[in-house]
């Protein structure tokens, strides 16, 4: 496997910027996701670094090997896609095969790679199958076991599971997770769905308007981040972010424009408890938790988080406290204050 290093790296589309100045490093068996709504400029970004797109401006090197100008070919890497891009007229194996072929690889090499990679994907006995004769998750097995037998130093994978129905999504996040720490290979993954950053990154990298907002693991994007937009972002539902004013009882730094809660740690008391009251004005029942929409006397809705037997009604006046050591404060600009 093999680090990644980016520096100052931009891309335009004719006048268009799509990548400002970005600097990022990727740790030898990281797995590393790339996360932001759509048009953020994380496909870009993987692209770039699979030599997909050319870049204007910046280095990447990989494996301490500068490959800013570098075929993809020659890049030592292999990008798994949404669409499986498989032959249908070929079985199994011989997708599996095709890239090694090509490349030269010996007959013996071929199998013995081919039979390992089909072992950590269960895919053994489906060899001798037509893509037309699997499923969606096994297509996508295979999909990433031709990533796996060209022995690459990292793995790109681009929305490879947007694909999937709910269900099969989170088994392969799982079959993901344990790929990865079976390989200890370096994996960069990109997604618009911040769940799946949040189960499977040992690091995010949240990214908006062409920039990097934010990189840190799952836990230090959640619990603190850097501006309001990763604080609105990651997260659902989201955290709840506004304007501080008509708060009681609340000790916020001079310079905070916007404060920001997460719903779980919103605590509901009696009307005229806590720092703002307001009415609930719609509840869903999800089981194990429910959320309460809240609406106070500015017009303005936050969502909490409680827990599932919880008893609170709809048009119930309610008093709403955020507690100070889960408060988060934000300066006119959106960025975070510490």
């Amino acid at each position: 496997m093999a680090t990644v290093q980016i520096r100052k790296l931009n891309k335009y589309y004719g006048k268009m910027q799509a990548l400002f100045d970005v600097d990022l490093d990727v740790a030898d068996g990281d797995f590393v996701v790339f996360v932001g709504p759509s048009g953020c400029g994380k496909s870009t970004l993987l692209r770039a670094l699979a030599g997909l797109e050319g870049i204007d401006s910046g280095t990447v090197k990989i494996g301490g090997k500068d490959v800013s100008n570098a075929e993809p070919a020659d890049r030592g890497l292999s990008m798994v896609f949404q669409s499986y891009a498989l032959y249908p007229h070929m079985t199994v194996r011989q997708n599996m095969e095709f890239g090694m072929k090509v490349n030269g690889v010996a007959p013996a090499e071929r199998t013995e790679r081919i039979d390992e990679a089909a072992r950590i994907l269960q895919l053994t006995d489906y060899l001798d199958r037509k893509p037309s004769q699997l499923s969606g998750g096994q297509r996508q097995r295979v999909a990433i076991g031709r990533s796996i037998v060209k022995n690459p130093s990292v793995f790109l994978f681009d929305e490879p599971l947007s694909n999937l129905d709910a269900k099969l999504r989170v088994q392969m996040r799982v079959e993901l997770e344990a790929l990865h720490k079976q390989l200890a290979a370096t994996m960069i993954y990109v997604t618009h769905d911040q769940v799946e950053a949040m189960t499977m990154a040992d690091r995010i990298v949240v990214l908006n308007g062409g920039r990097i907002e934010q990189v840190g693991t799952p836990m230090e994007i959640y619990h603190t981040p850097d501006s309001k937009f990763v604080a609105e972002f990651m997260g659902s539902p989201a955290m709840n972010v506004f304007r501080h004013s008509g708060m009681r009882d609340m000790a916020l730094r001079p310079e905070a424009t916007y404060i920001g809660c997460r719903p779980e740690h919103m605590v509901i008391h009696p009307k005229g408890g806590g720092n703002v009251d307001a009415v609930v004005s719609n509840k869903e029942q999800l089981g194990g938790e429910n959320l309460l929409y809240l609406k106070l006397a500015d017009g303005l809705t936050l969502v909490a988080r409680v827990d599932g037997d919880d008893q609170t009604a709809v048009n119930a006046e309610v008093g709403v406290e955020l507690p100070p050591n889960r408060l988060h404060q934000f300066d006119q600009t959106g960025r975070a204050l510490r």
